[in-house]
């Protein structure tokens, strides 16, 4: 602190006053300044816990995007602050259709939820392996079928990729959609290496390894307003 006020005192002028300070690279560089005794940079960014990151993995193609990211788990307060999982995470996977080059409607997105056990079933597939999972919200109840999603993924035939393809079928709506995502061989390799590094978050088996402190853990407790819509929300 004492080299930087130096710093800054002999860049001052003959009225006084400070002379511009170069403009910094992060924008968060004055008040980074202000509290350099108390804070980084980074602590500075991040102060605001509701502040969200929007990082997914995109693959856009002619007829349709898919885009994938994490969606955590929320946490409940039992005992003595101690949390357990209230609604566990998922990979969420969201497709958008094609309305012009480069062009996709975000309005007519479809979702589908992948949980830890059908991640676990893409992470073993094998290069010339296909699976496919089913999604009905109202299974069990009268309404069984009336609204049904069904994701499969399949290998090319000359074991160049693989084709993502939704299905939703609304018998409310009387409507069917269809979204078909080709990728190459690098890109599935990249979902499922980011869906391998995701696996312990989603289930919150993080929290097991590196507990956080007990205000923030109150915080994440908390259901997220700002969460990624879920599967059946549009």
């Amino acid at each position: 602190m004492m080299k930087l006020s130096r710093f800054l005192n002999s860049n001052r002028n003959a009225l006084g006053k400070a002379t511009d300070v170069p403009r910094h690279p992060c924008k968060w560089f004055p008040r980074c300044l202000a509290s350099l005794n108390t804070m980084s940079c980074y602590a500075t960014k991040t102060e605001k816990f509701a502040d969200r990151v929007f990082a997914p993995y995109s693959v856009f193609k002619g007829k349709a995007a898919l885009s994938v990211e994490p969606v955590l788990p929320t946490f409940s307060k039992f005992g003595s602050g101690n949390l357990k999982v209230d609604r566990r995470g998922s990979m969420m996977l969201t497709f958008l259709p094609a309305i012009g080059e480069r062009k996709y409607d975000h309005e007519k997105r479809q979702k589908f939820a992948l949980s830890a056990t059908e991640v676990g079933s893409l992470l073993s597939m094998g290069p010339k392996d296909s699976c496919e999972f089913f999604h009905d919200p109202s299974m069990l109840s009268s309404n069984a079928g009336q609204v049904r999603k069904n994701l499969s993924i399949k290998p090319h035939s000359d074991g160049s990729g693989y084709f993502i393809s939704l299905s939703v079928a609304n018998n409310i709506l009387k409507t069917a959609e269809r979204f078909t995502v080709p990728v190459t061989t690098a890109e599935f390799t990249v979902l499922k290496t980011a869906c391998s590094f995701a696996l312990p978050h989603i289930m919150g088996w993080d929290r097991l390894t590196t507990p956080v402190p007990g205000t923030l853990a109150s915080k994440l407790s908390k259901v997220d307003p700002q969460m990624p819509d879920l599967e059946w929300d549009k």
